[in-house]
């Protein structure tokens, strides 16, 4: 060894020889001997890349015959690839020429092997670890139900605008959202929508679809939550059930129709499930009233959906009507004026809008589903009178009347400015039988006897009744809709009726006539029960997505239908076709875009 190595070797000698005899004592002559400025490159700055230290453990050889050898152990990397990196290093050398650092890629083929023998340990990862709390959160961000919960593209339609959701985040410790998010969720539409824009968006027997050039506030990729696809038609379901639990009571007890020997008991059966059944939709439709409530405006203000608004009132005094003799035999007089107490606020706001001739005057929205919103005056007459009420039963009896003869003009004649009905809509024509039928038995009982004022109103419900019967191309060929519910009431109205006739006027006519509408109304409402339960259960399409009350407050940016006509790649004919129109009025271009070309040619 040349003279700097043994320099070195003897200076580490007498040092540890020193420390022995004196025992602790100050800082180890080898740091103050061997310092930065005596080993060449020490001080110097070394790339990042560079700074990895060889696996390898490096000890200082002692000369021949030295008793203690002192090595120096350096750290190993943390992770493999810091080992095996191909990349140069400075190592120090001890053992060579003893002139500090030399570069590692200089060395011989062995020395760039990977040491076999080492082993890396890894760290327990500490609870509740940076890492290990992103993770988790992370995967739970991924749950679909999670997802689901923090869409904020439904809080225009919550009753306190996801505000909950915020407070279960703070308290979770996330941070919150952006400010400019939540600030366009807020910023939904909160104005109640004028009806032009119900019938210029949507679409439909029930306006219930979508026009093509319009677009919703709701996502339309995914299915909505429960309570946003319920709607308020959902009550006529319990429409036509209670209804048949009042005419099975009327054929175990009419004059008439004692010669079926029909038992109470299927009155007190269907009563029951009548009761059961407007417990579940009520209980429902009150959860989304208080979770949903912006939904439930937009229902109120839609030009057909309000006038179900009555259908869970008619419901209750259907129940009142159809009580079992088993369950009471009477009822308290209160509760006729609390049943009817509803229907006098809705209809001082519906009835005030039709006269009005703002945007909802009747010449405007009319549409044979506004009997709901007439009918229930001469359900309640029927009920009050029969508690032996006289002038509460006779005022709705007559704010009913008039409305109905003013309804039934507006329907009858259709204005120039209303639409054709489409054909889907063509079962709520059978809304036209309902109110005549039940006002005939509240004038009967208001009266005492089914009189020429009560036959009259029965005779126009009758013929109404066989007008759409013998019309059966008239009910083909349409989708099944859960407001279909509603039009069958009006068939059990009509039975019912026509059983109080026939006790007035008995023969073999009246009473085979009131077998053949009580079978006719049971197998119709029969027949939606099976349907309903097939498209609840088996199709799973009872509850589609209401568009109708998604719709957005602006208006689509108007389109060149010209230029799509040419961007399309329209025919010829087509072109000629609105060539044609082109030197006319405005109209007549708009009018020729619509109809169908076979159409246009032959004007």
């Amino acid at each position: 060894m040349d003279g700097r190595e043994n320099q070195v070797s003897i200076e580490l000698q007498e040092s540890v020889e020193a420390e022995a005899e004196a025992g602790p004592g100050p800082v180890p002559a080898l740091f103050k001997l061997i310092t930065s400025n005596e080993v060449a490159g020490f001080d110097s700055i070394i790339q990042e890349s560079e700074t990895a230290v060889s696996s390898n453990s490096i000890n200082i050889c002692q000369p021949n015959g030295h008793q203690r050898k002192l090595s120096i152990s350096i750290s190993m990397p943390s992770s493999p690839t810091g080992a095996s990196s191909a990349g140069t290093k400075n190592v120090l050398d001890v053992e060579g020429n003893g002139n500090g650092f030399i570069d590692s890629s200089s060395a011989d083929a062995p020395s760039k092997a990977k040491p076999k023998g080492v082993k890396f340990l890894s760290q327990p990862m500490p609870k509740g670890s940076v890492f290990g709390e992103a993770a988790n959160v992370r995967n739970i961000n991924q749950h679909p139900n999670i997802k689901k919960f923090k869409d904020k593209r439904f809080n225009s339609f919550k009753t306190w605008s996801g505000k909950l959701e915020r407070q279960i985040t703070n308290l979770r410790g996330r941070q919150s959202e952006s400010e400019s998010e939540e600030d366009s969720v807020r910023n939904s539409e909160r104005e109640a929508l004028p009806v032009d824009r119900y019938f210029d968006a949507l679409e439909g027997p029930e306006l219930e679809t979508l026009r093509a050039s319009e677009e919703i506030v709701l996502p339309d990729d995914k299915t909505w939550p429960f309570l946003l696809r319920y709607p308020i038609s959902s009550f006529g379901i319990c429409l036509g059930v209670s209804s048949q639990a009042v005419m099975w009571k009327a054929l175990a007890t009419a004059t008439a129709t004692k010669f079926l020997h029909i038992s109470l008991t299927v009155n007190l059966i269907l009563w029951w499930i009548s009761i059961a059944l407007v417990a579940a939709v009520s209980s429902t439709y009150l959860t989304k009233v208080i979770l949903y409530f912006e939904a439930v405006r937009r229902e109120y203000y839609h030009p057909i959906r309000v006038n179900f608004f009555f259908a869970p009132w008619i419901s209750l005094l259907f129940l009142a009507l159809g009580l079992p003799p088993s369950v009471a035999t009477t009822l308290p007089v209160a509760l006729w004026y609390v049943l009817m107490t509803p229907f006098l606020f809705l209809e001082l706001k519906i009835y005030g809008q039709w006269m009005s001739g703002g945007q909802r005057r009747l010449s405007k929205v009319a549409n044979p589903t506004n009997h709901l919103s007439v009918v229930g005056n001469f359900v309640g007459a029927l009920l009050g009178a029969s508690m032996g009420l006289k002038e509460g039963p006779i005022f709705f009896f007559a704010v009913g009347m008039a409305h109905y003869t003013v309804l039934f003009v507006t329907l009858y004649q259709r204005l120039p400015t209303n639409e054709t009905l489409p054909k889907d809509l063509h079962p709520v024509f059978f809304l036209f039988v309902a109110a005549p039928s039940v006002a005939s038995m509240a004038w009967a009982n208001i009266q005492g006897s089914f009189d020429y004022g009560s036959r009259i109103a029965y005779f126009i419900a009758l013929f109404l009744y066989f007008s759409l019967a013998v019309r059966v191309n008239f009910f083909r060929g349409f989708k099944f809709s859960l407001a279909w519910w509603a039009y069958t009431f009006p068939m059990t109205g009509a039975a019912i009726a026509t059983m109080r006739y026939s006790s007035a006027v008995t023969n073999v006519v009246t009473q085979t006539l009131s077998v053949i509408l009580s079978v006719a109304a049971t197998l119709t409402v029969t027949a939606l029960l099976v349907t309903t339960i097939y498209h609840a259960f088996v199709l799973r399409d009872l509850f589609p997505n209401d568009i109708a009350i998604a719709i957005s407050d602006r208006k689509p940016k108007p389109q060149n239908k010209w230029f799509n006509l040419i961007r399309h790649g329209s025919s010829d004919h087509d072109i000629e076709t609105f060539l044609k129109f082109a030197n006319s009025d405005s109209k007549d271009i708009e009018a020729a875009l619509k109809i169908p070309t076979a159409d246009a040619t032959r004007v």
